[in-house]
């Protein structure tokens, strides 16, 4: 539990490790902490099973992806959703065998995910993006379909907020 002073009427909660943080306005009285604990940890855990059934979801078809484009060759450790990667759509650790996709790729074109997916499967087998990295994507039939996708998202996010951009 954190009280703080600037807080004036937002809870919000987040887990560190294995513990739940629950940041509160500090006039709080302790009955509404306890109902806001309540709350909140109610609420985490629904995000957090909603979540784990997206992650599972993500590394079963990181798994086909896998055996349909490059024989089976890349095992990742775990494959999940993360909201911490705002400028990478997504990223892999080959050392621990773990790959992240940013949770901004939710709800873009299923041929997309799987170009991003299968770009950090490749890293399980090639690191850097040499060429050899490049041409195991080359099976992948919509990689510059896909890259250019992309590229289109990252160029309307610069573009200043004028009506009718970005669906406004």
């Amino acid at each position: 539990m954190r009280r703080s002073s600037r807080r004036r009427r937002t809870v919000s909660a987040y887990r560190e490790g294995d513990r739940t943080v629950v940041l509160i306005p500090a006039r709080m009285s302790e009955a509404e902490e306890q109902r806001w604990v309540s709350v909140m940890l109610d609420k985490l855990a629904a995000q957090e099973s909603k979540r784990v059934l997206g992650d599972t979801e993500l590394s079963e078809r990181a798994q086909r992806l896998s055996a349909q484009y490059f024989d089976g060759r890349a095992r990742p450790a775990s494959v999940r959703w993360v909201t911490n990667q705002n400028t990478r759509w997504g990223s892999c650790t080959p050392s621990e065998g773990s790959i992240r996709l940013s949770h901004r790729l939710q709800g873009m074109p299923e041929y997309v995910v799987d170009y991003v997916l299968l770009h950090e499967l490749a890293h399980l087998l090639v690191p850097g993006h040499g060429p050899r990295f490049w041409r195991l994507l080359e099976s992948y039939p919509r990689t510059e379909r896909a890259k250019g996708y992309l590229e289109g998202v990252v160029a309307a996010d610069r573009l200043p907020h004028l009506p009718g951009v970005r669906g406004e």
